[in-house]
């Protein structure tokens, strides 16, 4: 037996997609440009891009450093 909130839920569900279809369609006939990353946000994301690769090159030489260390504490251990 179905109950009758199924085809409420359903239907509303489908309002919903239909309202979300028609905002998706007016704000692609209202752009009149195409959107670019401004020149800021460019240097910003390439800046940070720096940092990340920094950090991670510093990460990786600190854990190389740790490993050495193990190694010789493991093998002066035996």
């Amino acid at each position: 037996m179905t109950h009758l909130y199924t085809y409420v839920a359903l239907d509303i569900a489908r309002e919903r997609a239909r309202e979300a279809e028609l905002d998706h369609r007016a704000r692609l006939a209202t752009r009149d440009h195409v959107a670019r990353p401004g020149f800021v946000r460019r240097g910003l994301a390439n800046g940070l891009a720096i940092v990340s690769r920094g950090t991670a090159s510093a990460a990786r030489r600190l854990d190389a450093v740790a490993a050495e260390d193990l190694t010789t504490a493991v093998a002066t251990a035996k």
